[in-house]
């Protein structure tokens, strides 16, 4: 039985702290981000990782930094033997690293090197990636680029979103993380240090690039739409109004229309014409309203073909 001392905050690392909990493995302590503001009346809501840890009557810290290490002091009082990390959101400064007697470890949601950093599941959909997977490593200073003790793999799908995708990583790593802290501790995982080939980053997703470029090919379009849905959103401007763009797929289709042009739009999809061939969007959302199906959303808002987005 392994004192651990959890770091986390979003859904994905709730599912992990969960299985935790409910182990022979005692979680001695949370730490997740502060409250933030949230809902219609901007309430201050604690993080899901928080709200579970409550429930559980774990104790939970929510510094907005770690630089200082008074901030942290209080954490060695818990005698954990190791810290698990998934999607904290803070950087652990080094007095952090090296608190904990066995070290700090993390569920990092892609196969690494590949897609270090802060949006590996929507970068990896975006990129057209066909696997990926939830790695459990080692941590360093460097940003993700500690050894791997542990891996597990499962496809990408034409049809995964981020949120899809999101949910299919969130439980592969509460499957495995019971065990991997168990073979971690009785010694029979093996630190592998990443290969220098292949690195790629993750970088956060800003909001300026959730505007669609209907001027790129199909493909990418469809791509960059399914790995921003639902959030950030990718979005256009269609008669005034913007719109997200919540669910696409590509086909070929050789047209003469100009980007972002409305080819046809019924109860099967909205055809837009790309750069190269067309994207159908069959899932929309507008502004302070729920998304919707295309039908359910063209009985609601008027388009025709010859319209063009953006």
């Amino acid at each position: 039985m392994a004192r651990i001392f959890f770091m986390g905050t979003p859904e994905f690392a709730r599912a992990a702290l969960r299985r935790l909990a409910d182990s022979h493995h005692d979680v001695v302590g949370v730490a997740s981000q502060p409250p933030r503001p949230s809902g219609r009346g901007m309430k201050l809501r604690p993080s899901p990782v928080h709200q579970e840890a409550e429930a559980r009557a774990i104790p939970v810290f929510t510094p907005e930094k770690l630089k200082d290490p008074e901030v942290s002091k209080i954490w060695t009082s818990l005698q954990a033997d190791l810290a698990m990390v998934a999607a904290y959101g803070l950087i652990l400064p080094r007095h952090v690293l090296e608190m904990f007697p066995q070290g700090c470890f993390n569920l990092h949601a892609s196969l690494l090197p590949r897609w270090r950093g802060a949006a590996p599941i929507q970068r990896a959909i975006m990129a057209g990636d066909q696997e990926t997977g939830v790695c459990f490593m080692g941590m360093s200073q460097g940003l993700d680029e500690g050894p791997v003790y542990a891996e597990v793999r499962c496809p990408i799908a034409d049809e995964d979103t981020a949120s899809i995708l999101h949910d299919r990583l969130t439980l592969l790593a509460a499957d495995h993380v019971v065990q991997w802290v168990d073979d971690l501790v009785t010694g029979q995982l093996t630190a592998k240090p990443q290969e220098t080939q292949g690195v790629t980053y993750a970088a956060k997703i800003d909001k300026d690039e959730a505007i669609v470029e209907f001027d790129q090919p199909a493909m990418n379009v469809a791509r960059m739409i399914n790995g921003l849905s639902p959030f950030p959103g990718a979005w256009s401007m269609i008669g005034g109004e913007r719109v997200k763009l919540l669910f696409a797929t590509h086909k070929p289709w050789r047209h003469g229309s100009n980007p972002g042009e409305i080819i046809q739009a019924d109860d099967d999809g909205m055809m837009v014409a790309c750069g190269q061939d067309v994207v159908v969007v069959t899932k929309l959302q507008r502004a302070g309203k729920g998304a919707q199906e295309v039908g359910s959303f063209l009985r609601g808002f008027s388009v025709s073909p010859g319209q063009v987005l953006g």
